[in-house]
């Protein structure tokens, strides 16, 4: 017996090493619109993500995963390209990325990779190029030979598509997965889940107010994630059911924070921290929390390295894998941030360390106001009448706030909710120089420059309807 339990932990071994010596199948998941704090890994007790709770269990857990804009598309294309927004020509909201980039999926397909796309897309039509398949939602995964295209009616989620895009790849190649979520962006609808959550199970972050209407709010916006979660496991399923756990690396981030006030679009943690999930059995050991800081700027030289391709000098990342087998390696110092355009003028920078945030807000003569479909939401029209009758804080009057500071300074080891800006303290005047010359210098470095014209509103601040003479801005040529 004990010679038989030797040459089977032999036979898994091998196995093991092999898969890992092999380039692995990559995955990427990606939210639309969720903060980290969302889900049960996280700490957040009233949330339903059971399977992304598994995913965190059997793999690493980052603490510190940004994006490089709190906003949809920007942040997509920023991620894709491997470039910082304002590099990408695709920086402002609903602006296609040009087909002249390079991206990490191109060069994936180029060395053999199997590449395809299903759900949300907004990258615009040439980055299709880049992949073997783009699968949106609403449309079939695949026409078997012989059959007509089959349209799906109700893809909400936009997720309907991700397990037969699994399903349908060729077997003989290694394979990268770009599966983009709907959820939990808004509109919001109620009994979307077998079991919604109550208004009672949310967690309320002290810059929304408490009440009613943004607890309801926030509980079908943790329905969307629970929603989320269950194609989460299902694409976990087929993958066992495929024999391809092993050596498949998946990565679940958001493509920005939750859509409310002083998130989504926004600089602070709650609107450029992102959940940030790998899990790969071959390389990573389950149950790891890694603290150092990483961005999606990060994901294209990582996905790179990890499939044994050399390095693109057009990417602006740094490769992250050297984390997931030792999570106290320190990749990077810094991560950076920006804002443009989305729904509304907006033009701000943003610079964070494992402890202080610094933001300069250029445009600083505009409210921080919220995008468009936030601000028609329950939880904004509360605050409104809130404001009107003198019941919001500090903290909860900062959308409505200015003009705004042109310079803010946190320190997110004491404040992590960002509430008290430092950058008039004297006691903290040496870091506040010190950022200055950081983003100075990563501006100067990254060829970045403020906009010299403005670019006009396109809804009305206070409401979210779409101005009489609205204009979405023109992409630049």
């Amino acid at each position: 017996m004990r010679k038989l339990w030797c040459a089977i932990s032999c036979l898994f071994l091998a196995y093991v090493c092999a898969a890992a010596d092999a380039p692995p199948n990559l995955i990427l998941i990606i939210a639309d619109d969720m903060s980290a704090e969302d889900c049960g890994a996280y700490g957040n007790k009233g949330a339903q993500t059971p399977n992304l709770d598994r995913l965190a269990r059997g793999g690493m857990r980052f603490t510190r995963g940004f994006v490089t804009t709190s906003s949809c598309s920007p942040s997509r294309a920023s991620l894709i390209a491997g470039k910082y927004p304002h590099n990408t020509g695709a920086e402002q909201l609903h602006w296609p990325l040009p087909g002249h980039h390079t991206t990490f999926v191109q060069l994936l397909r180029q060395a053999g990779y199997y590449t395809a796309a299903a759900g949300k897309w907004h990258l615009g039509p040439e980055v299709k190029k880049h992949f073997d398949r783009v699968t949106e939602p609403g449309e079939a995964g695949y026409q078997l030979p012989g059959a007509g295209k089959r349209m799906v009616a109700d893809d909400r989620s936009g997720c309907q598509q991700w397990v037969p895009t699994l399903q349908g790849r060729p077997r003989d190649k290694p394979f990268f997965l770009w599966l983009a979520s709907l959820d939990p962006h808004r509109d919001y609808e109620e009994k979307i889940i077998p079991k919604p959550h109550r208004p009672q199970d949310v967690m309320v972050p002290p810059f929304l107010p408490d009440v009613p209407e943004t607890r309801k709010d926030l509980a079908l916006y943790y329905d969307e994630i629970a929603r989320l979660d269950s194609f989460v496991g299902d694409v976990l399923a087929e993958l066992e059911r495929q024999k391809e756990t092993t050596n498949t690396l998946i990565l679940f981030i958001g493509d920005n924070g939750r859509p409310f006030p002083r998130c989504k679009t926004r600089l602070y943690d709650s609107g450029i921290r992102s959940p940030w999930i790998v899990r790969w059995p071959a390389r990573v050991k389950a149950g790891t929390v890694c603290e150092r800081l990483v961005s999606t700027i990060d994901i294209a030289p990582t996905f790179i390295k990890l499939a044994g391709l050399l390095e693109n000098k057009a990417f602006e990342g740094k490769d992250f894998s050297p984390l997931l087998e030792k999570p106290d390696t320190v990749v990077r110092e810094f991560i950076f941030a920006e804002h443009h355009w989305h729904d509304f003028d907006a033009c701000e920078r943003a610079l964070r360390s494992e402890r202080y945030k610094y933001i300069r807000n250029y445009f600083n003569d505009l409210a921080g106001t919220p995008p468009a479909d936030a601000v028609r939401s329950p939880t904004f029209q509360a605050m409104r009448r809130l404001r009107g009758s003198g019941k919001l804080n500090r903290a909860q009057m900062d959308s409505f706030q200015k003009p705004r500071p042109a310079e803010e300074l946190y320190d997110l080891e004491r404040d992590p909710y960002e509430l008290h800006n430092l950058a008039t303290n004297t006691q903290y005047a040496s870091t506040l120089l010190d950022f200055q010359k950081q983003l100075e210098l990563w501006r100067k470095e990254t060829q970045d420059t403020a906009p010299v014209a403005r670019t006009p509103d396109e809804f009305d601040r206070e409401t979210g309807e779409p101005l009489p003479d609205r204009k979405r801005p023109r992409v630049k040529k």
